[in-house]
C-alpha cells in the first residue's frame, strides 16, 4: 500500500472500497452523476483539492469521461491530476452482465494497475525515499505533438489510437490529456521508438 498526499476522487462505493486495498489516502466517491447536482460534494471536492490536491480516477466508459470532464470544468485544474485506467474489456464479478461499452471499471482493475495508474499521473508519495532522483526533462509540448503527426493532421487521431494502445491509455482520452499522459508516463524518446515501431498502425 502506498500513503500519497493527494485526496482521489472516483465515481461509487465500490471504486472507493477497491483503491483502498491500494493507497492510504482520502477517497471521495461521486455518487455517480449525483455530483452533477450534490453541491455539498462539489465544494467538498474543491476543499480537498485547494489542501491537498486531488486526483481524478474515473472509468474510461463515456460515463466515467462525463464526470471527469464535470469535474475538471468545476475544480481549479491547477489542483487536480488526472489518473487513468486502461480500456480493459470484461464485467466486475458482481455484476450479472457487462457495462454498455463491455469495459472494465476501477472496481475491476488489479491492485498492481491501480497504482500504476496513480503513479502515472504524478501522485506525491510520502515516505518515498527520493534521493539521487534526477532533473527531469522538459515537457513535450504542442508543437512537439503536431511534427510526430500527432495533431493538426488528417491522420492523426489514428496517430494517437495507436499510442494510447501501445500506452494502455483508454481510447477516449482527448488530444490534450495524451499529452499529459505522454509527460507523465513517457520520453520523447519512448514515444518516437512507439511510433516507428508500430508504422503498420499509423
Amino acid at each position: 500500500m502506498i500513503r500519497i498526499r493527494e485526496a482521489i476522487a472516483v465515481e461509487g462505493r465500490y471504486d472507493r472500497a477497491a483503491l483502498a486495498n491500494v493507497v492510504d489516502t482520502v477517497i471521495v466517491d461521486t455518487a455517480g452523476f449525483g455530483v452533477f447536482s450534490d453541491r455539498e460534494k462539489l465544494e467538498l471536492l474543491r476543499r480537498l483539492a485547494e489542501k491537498r490536491g486531488l486526483v481524478i480516477l474515473t472509468d474510461s466508459d463515456g460515463g466515467g469521461f462525463l464526470i471527469r470532464n464535470f469535474l475538471r470544468g468545476a475544480i481549479d485544474p491547477k489542483l487536480v491530476k488526472h489518473a487513468y485506467i486502461p480500456d480493459v474489456p470484461g464485467k466486475e464479478r458482481r455484476k450479472k452482465s457487462p457495462s454498455k461499452e463491455g469495459l472494465l471499471g476501477v472496481e475491476g482493475m488489479s491492485p498492481a494497475m491501480l497504482e500504476r495508474a496513480l503513479r502515472a499521473a504524478g501522485v506525491t508519495v510520502l515516505d518515498e525515499d527520493t534521493a539521487g532522483a534526477g532533473e527531469s526533462a522538459p515537457p513535450i509540448t504542442k508543437a512537439e505533438m503536431y511534427g510526430l503527426g500527432l495533431a493538426g493532421r488528417p491522420d492523426s487521431a489514428k496517430r494517437r489510437a495507436a499510442v494510447k494502445k501501445a500506452l494502455d491509455l483508454p481510447e477516449k482520452l482527448t488530444a490534450n490529456a495524451l499529452l499529459d499522459m505522454l509527460n507523465a508516463l513517457s520520453s520523447r524518446e519512448e514515444l518516437e521508438r512507439i511510433i516507428s515501431s508500430r508504422q503498420d498502425l499509423l
